[in-house]
């Protein structure tokens, strides 16, 4: 059973930078594509960014493309979300995801808050 970590969120100001990170156990992780959602209030989980098994493609979804980076390491079973230029509407809980299709994950982490202040 595949069991996943985050950590690193906050309240940061607009503007500013966080770096997420997800430690992964129960499984082989470079078998798996990994991921990043999130959760605002009263809306719908959506995907953030996402990245191949190997690392060597990755996705982001249009809201923080050029924002945000993902990258993995498969040495410490960790995938990271680097956040810059953070913005209000980036407030959410922020959700690790794993499996072989990043977009229906079955793997799931307890989610980290990030707020961001205006």
């Amino acid at each position: 059973q595949v069991q996943l970590v985050e950590s690193g969120g906050g309240l940061v100001q607009a503007g500013g930078s966080l770096r997420l990170s997800c430690a992964a156990s129960g499984g082989t992780f470079s078998n798996f594509a990994m991921g990043w959602f999130r959760q605002a209030p009263g809306k719908e989980r959506e995907f953030v960014a996402g990245i191949s098994w190997s690392g060597g493609s990755t996705y982001y979804a249009g809201s923080v493309k050029g924002r945000f980076t993902i990258s993995r390491d498969n040495a410490k079973n960790t995938v990271h979300l680097q956040m810059n230029s953070l913005k209000p509407e980036d407030t959410a809980v922020y959700y690790c995801a794993a499996d072989h299709d990043i977009m229906a994950p079955g793997y799931w982490g307890q989610g980290t808050q990030v707020t961001v202040s205006s």
